[in-house]
C-alpha cells in the first residue's frame, strides 16, 4: 500500500514541467495539491485531505533533480557549434517492400549534389525524409508509386553537436527541447545520430530557435 507521500511523488514525476516549476518555486502549493488530489485519492483508494496531500508536496526532496539540472547545465555549456540549414522539405512515406529501392535512388541523387541536406528516418510503419527543396522533385519522381501520407514545406533546421558525456546524463534532450516548448515552438522533427542532434521547425521560427539554444550556452 502506497503512503501519500509516494503517491504525491509519482504524480508529480509524471509531469516534468510541473516538476521543475515547483522546485523554482513558481507553483502556488496549495492550489497544486487541489488539482492533484484526485490523482492521488484514485492511487491510494481512499479519500485524502488536501492539508495532508500539501505537506507531502513541501517534503519533497530537490537534491536528485537540482543534481541532475546541474549536470545537464554543464554539458549544455559545451554544446559544440551549431549549424543551420534552410529551405527544407519534409515527407513521411507508408513502409513498403519497394521503398528501400527509392530510398537508395535519392540517397545516390544526393551524393552527386554537394551541399544538400538529406536525412532519412525508418520507423517501423513509416519512413521520414527530410532533405533541402533541391532534392524535391526527385523524391516526388522516386517516390511517385509510393504511399506518401505527409508533406511539409518551408522548413529549416538547426544541428547541435553534443558534448562528450551525453550518453551519461540523462535528461539532455529535455533540456534542450523543453526551451523550445516554453517559447511555443513547435518542433516538426528531431533527428539524432550517437553525438548530433538535428531540430527541424518552420522557417519563421528558426531565428527564436536559434536564439534560445545559444542561450544555453551562457
Amino acid at each position: 500500500m502506497k503512503t501519500i507521500q509516494e503517491a504525491v511523488e509519482a504524480t508529480i514525476r509524471k509531469t516534468p514541467f510541473i516538476e521543475e516549476a515547483l522546485n523554482e518555486k513558481l507553483i502556488n502549493v496549495s492550489s497544486l495539491a487541489r488539482v492533484i488530489l484526485p490523482e492521488v485519492t484514485k492511487i491510494l483508494r481512499k479519500e485524502v485531505k488536501v492539508g495532508a496531500v500539501m505537506m507531502a508536496i513541501n517534503r519533497l526532496s530537490p537534491a536528485t533533480d537540482l543534481r541532475i539540472r546541474k549536470n545537464i547545465k554543464k554539458l549544455a555549456v559545451n554544446l559544440g557549434d551549431f549549424i543551420v540549414r534552410s529551405e527544407l522539405c519534409d515527407f513521411t512515406f507508408k513502409n513498403t517492400p519497394t521503398l528501400l529501392k527509392e530510398i537508395a535512388k535519392i540517397l545516390t541523387k544526393s551524393a552527386a549534389q554537394t551541399d544538400t541536406f538529406l536525412t532519412i528516418s525508418q520507423g517501423i510503419f513509416e519512413t521520414n525524409i527530410v532533405t533541402s527543396t533541391s532534392l524535391k522533385p526527385f523524391v516526388e519522381d522516386f517516390f511517385k508509386n509510393e504511399t506518401l501520407t505527409s508533406t511539409v514545406l518551408d522548413l529549416a533546421s538547426i544541428t547541435i553537436k553534443l558534448p562528450k558525456g551525453n550518453l551519461e546524463q540523462s535528461g539532455i534532450y529535455y533540456f534542450i527541447l523543453k526551451q523550445l516548448a516554453w517559447a511555443n515552438i513547435a518542433v516538426q522533427e528531431v533527428i539524432s545520430t550517437t553525438n548530433e542532434m538535428t531540430i527541424v521547425v518552420k522557417e519563421d521560427e528558426i531565428s527564436n530557435t536559434f536564439s534560445i539554444l545559444m542561450d544555453l550556452k551562457k
